[in-house]
């Protein structure tokens, strides 16, 4: 561990938040800062800072921890100099959240790929699509621990991973909003990954942190799935699949990762339209009493382009564009 590579977590830290307050008093001393950090962990010192805590409402209500800047770059040096190097060449092809060149769009075009192999070979085939019930919060810590000290032979090392993930006397949860989160979320859902390709031998599985979908050609195969998995979740992981979990055939659609992907085209959520058609109601209210904020208009609008645009959406596009009172100038 060096000085060079702290500075390089906190530049990574920082990237598009520059201009906060507590990131600006950091740099103002950022010598020292860096190097009381570095002689802190080097002397089994360093301890976590207390979290700021609030809530996010989209998609669904979620509490968000949020550590002080200084933690930040640790975990940002952690999991970059550690974590990936150690559990990247570790996880499946198919496990697609929080990983670099991987995404929620690439893991909607691989289900359409394995939709349209099963199509091929069965004609009719069945889908089983699960998530984890409140994910975030019901991880094990002692569970973690123990699936990090499988792989983690470093002694210095593991006595750190200890200090991140004991950081309060809570047995179970770890933050959602830490960075070192979402690769502890996914280590350990990687344990079921590797149980249904190699135990189960499912061919079509895609894993988006606690979503994941599998199909199988038969209704009887993806009811035994589905117990098994639930009973290997429980067994394993302390874990329960969140009741919406369910297996359907083919023919209806799998909403996944944002879109409703069909074999021979993907669409939009219902949800996402009706979110849309809201802001345009409350945009064109604004700007016919002058109080539109443009830019952030623009930003609301091309984010919700950006989305939909990869799906097959070119005629809903145009429909809501024409719906805006002020579109000429967007």
């Amino acid at each position: 561990m060096t000085f060079e590579k702290l500075l390089e977590a906190h530049k990574r830290a920082k990237k598009n938040k520059g201009n906060r307050p507590e990131i600006i008093r950091f740099e103002m001393d950022l010598e020292s800062n860096i190097s009381n950090l570095l002689f802190k962990i080097k002397n089994n010192t360093y301890h976590m800072g207390k979290y700021r805590e609030f809530y996010v409402y989209e998609p669904k209500e979620r509490l968000i921890k949020s550590l002080p800047y200084v933690d930040r770059i640790v975990h940002q040096w952690y999991v970059e100099e550690f974590i990936k190097p150690h559990f990247l060449p570790k996880f499946i092809k198919d496990s697609y959240a929080c990983l670099e060149n991987k995404g929620c769009h690439e893991a909607k075009q691989r289900v359409q790929y394995f939709m349209r192999q099963m199509k091929k070979k069965y004609g009719e085939y069945y889908i089983l699509k699960c998530d984890v019930k409140k994910y975030f919060y019901n991880i094990d810590k002692k569970i973690l621990f123990n699936i990090l000290k499988k792989n983690i032979s470093d002694k210095e090392l593991l006595n750190f991973t200890h200090v991140l993930i004991f950081d309060n006397e809570e047995e179970k949860g770890i933050p959602i909003g830490n960075y070192t989160s979402q690769f502890f979320a996914n280590i350990y859902l990687n344990e079921l990954d590797h149980f249904i390709k190699e135990k189960l031998r499912i061919k079509y599985y895609v894993r988006y942190m606690d979503d994941f979908l599998l199909m199988v050609p038969t209704k009887e195969e993806a009811k035994k799935c589905l117990s098994i998995i639930s009973k290997f979740l429980k067994d394993n992981l302390d874990l329960e699949l969140n009741i919406k979990s369910k297996y359907y055939p083919n023919k209806m659609c799998v909403d996944f990762c944002g879109y409703r992907i069909f074999e021979t085209h993907i669409l939009v959520r219902k949800r996402c339209k009706k979110k849309i058609k809201k802001n345009i109601k409350k945009w064109n209210y604004l700007y016919e009493n002058n109080l539109i904020d443009l830019f952030s208009v623009r930003q609301s609008w091309n984010s919700w382009v950006g989305h939909v645009s990869h799906a097959n959406s070119y005629n809903l596009r145009e429909n809501y564009y024409e719906k805006i009172k002020f579109n000429q100038y967007l």
